[in-house]
Parts: structure tokens; C-alpha cells; sequence
């Protein structure tokens, strides 16, 4: 299918415009096999060559029994860092602001993301944030490499094959990652930007362990719908117990 058809917003259509390949990933197999090199791969290293470091190896995929196993080199890459969310907006916020943060504005690092972007081949799918008829229709452009960061969305908040994308899609939020800029603008650490705009809710992954972004990022990202449609969004553990007196209890931790 054709990445028109998934109307996305300006920037993101720059950068599919400009890049020198993009694939359009719909089902969990095609990502298992992008995540291990390519079809018939069994393992691959994902690199990445970085000014004033080299070539960098970020993480290594392998095809196993039961799936892909993923390894970080970095021991500081293998838990989410607990520091790493930060607002680029202006909207209210009980968090760290990109500007409190780094002593500026966002859109400099955000322009110089798109034209990183714009350099790479690339993997782009749609997806639906939280359950479906309640969660936002999303986009997530990566990185081709990155398959095995893909496949891990994917897995934690499904994908929409290309053949079943609705005709009047528009994405209600998209995930950019970059992950060279954990070296280049924040001193390896694992960093996550939201920018809540009036139509799009933009994160930015600036590393490639999912528990930021896929998982807590998301997480985000509902969060604001919520508070702007007036739910609340769950984030918990849950057990249905049915005692021996046929008593049903659900327990939310």
C-alpha cells in the first residue's frame, strides 16, 4: 500500500518523501523476520555510525524458539530509565520540560530528527493506542534496523495490516525514533519527548529499549486523550478471583 494512504501529518510526509526507502509493515511475522535481519536471517547487530563515536552497536537480534530475543551491549539500556520523560509543550504539565531540562526550545533537536530521519530506510505501520473503538489511530516511523523495536510495539499495542486500514485514516499521534541522539544530544542517556499539539500528540524515542516509548510512552499518550475526553486511563495489573463460593472478585493493583 501506498504511505498516502495513511495520511500522514506534514513533517512525517517529508520525511517519507525524502527517504531512500521506506517499508510498510503489517503483520507481526514481517516485522519478526525485519527484527532478525531479513527473511532467512537468524541474527543481526543493530548499528549505527555516530560522529566522535564510531560505529556504535546498539543492541543484537536473534531468531529463537519462541520469538526474537533482543540484547543490549550497554548495561544502562536493559531497564527504563525512570528520568527520561520530558514535555516540549507549552500545555499544563507536572512533569520536566524539554526547556527546564536543556536550556532551550525542542523544535531545533525536533527539525534535526526529521532530517536525520529523512536519511534513513525505514519502517512505518499503523496501529490503534489502547483498546480499539477507544484508543487513538497512531503511527510509528523507525528506523529499518530497528525492526526488533517495531516488532515490540507491535506486540504491545497491536498493528493494522495495510489491507484493513480504514479509507478515512488520519493519525491522532505518531512515535518517531532516533536513536543516534542518545549520543548526540543527551550524553547517552535514554530520553522521551511528548509534544501534545491541538490535533497530534508527537513522542519522540530517542533510544531503542521499548519501556519508555512503546510501553509508558503510549501509555502517555493516553493519559492526554483521556484527560481530554474526561476517562481515565488504567495502568495496572489485574486478577479475577472466583472463591469457592462462586464469589467473582477483580482485584486492580
Amino acid at each position: 500500500m501506498d504511505w498516502h494512504n495513511y495520511n500522514p501529518p506534514d513533517d512525517a510526509r517529508r520525511i517519507l518523501k525524502a527517504c531512500p526507502s521506506i517499508i510498510i509493515a503489517s503483520s507481526i511475522n514481517e516485522l519478526v523476520n525485519m527484527a532478525c535481519g531479513g527473511l532467512g536471517s537468524n541474527y543481526t547487530e543493530v548499528t549505527y555510525d555516530i560522529p566522535d563515536h564510531g560505529t556504535v552497536l546498539e543492541a543484537t537480534v536473534s531468531r529463537v524458539r519462541n520469538g526474537v530475543a533482543a540484547n543490549y551491549p550497554e548495561p544502562y539500556m536493559r531497564r527504563r530509565d525512570p528520568d527520561c520523560l520530558v514535555i516540549a509543550d507549552n500545555k499544563p504539565t507536572d512533569k520536566p520540560t524539554f526547556r527546564e531540562r536543556y536550556g532551550e526550545d525542542f523544535q531545533a533537536v525536533r527539525q534535526a530528527t526529521f532530517e536525520w530521519l529523512q536519511d534513513q530506510p525505514l519502517v512505518m505501520f499503523a496501529f490503534t493506542s489502547g483498546p480499539e473503538g477507544m484508543g487513538s489511530t497512531a503511527l510509528c516511523i523507525a528506523p529499518a534496523n530497528a525492526g526488533f523495536f517495531a516488532l515490540a510495539l507491535a506486540l504491545l499495542q497491536g498493528i493494522i495490516p495495510a489491507d484493513e486500514l480504514p479509507p478515512d485514516f488520519h493519525p491522532a499521534s505518531i512515535i518517531y525514533v532516533a536513536p543516534t541522539f542518545r549520543y548526540t544530544h543527551f550524553a547517552g542517556k535514554q530520553v522521551v519527548v511528548h509534544n501534545r499539539m491541538d490535533d497530534l500528540h508527537e513522542m519522540f524515542s530517542y533510544n531503542l529499549y521499548p519501556g519508555p516509548s512503546a510501553k509508558k510512552g503510549v501509555y502517555g499518550m493516553l493519559i492526554t486523550q483521556g484527560e481530554r475526553e474526561g476517562w481515565v486511563t488504567a495502568h495496572c495489573s489485574a486478577v479475577r478471583v472466583v472463591t469457592p463460593y462462586d464469589n467473582t472478585v477483580v482485584i486492580m493493583h
